[in-house]
């Protein structure tokens, strides 16, 4: 079992950076695909970044370059850094995890989720 808590989120004006961040609780933590995944208004949920237990990344295309996801084993903490944000990049944000050797961007994947954390950028 794992619990995610998610923070960070905010509003920023188009251009600016933002940093998420997501704190797990559970001892398997480190072994497992971590992501983040967003919602926008109207609009399914879509995968955003994942991270697996080697460190390897997928990104969506849309922000290939300006978001970068990382995770902190020793704190238990995995963070989304988003820098150049666009309007379009308003959604409600969510961290996930499952279990390891199937990591994508596939929210249907992902078993345990974090409550999310709204970011809304103004153009």
């Amino acid at each position: 079992q794992v619990q995610l808590v998610d923070s960070g989120g905010g509003s920023v004006q188009s251009g600016g950076s933002l940093r998420l961040s997501c704190t797990a609780s559970g001892d398997t933590y480190s072994t497992y695909c971590m992501g983040w995944f967003r919602q926008a208004p109207g609009k399914g949920r879509e995968g955003v970044a994942t991270l697996n237990r080697e460190h390897d990344t997928r990104y969506i295309d849309s922000v290939k370059g300006r978001f970068t996801i990382s995770r902190d084993n020793a704190k238990n903490t995995l963070y989304l850094q988003m820098n150049s944000l666009k309007p379009e990049d308003t959604a409600m944000y969510y961290c996930a995890a499952r279990p390891p050797f199937i990591c994508t961007l596939t929210p249907a994947d992902f078993t345990y989720w974090g409550q999310g954390t709204q970011v809304t950028v103004s153009s």
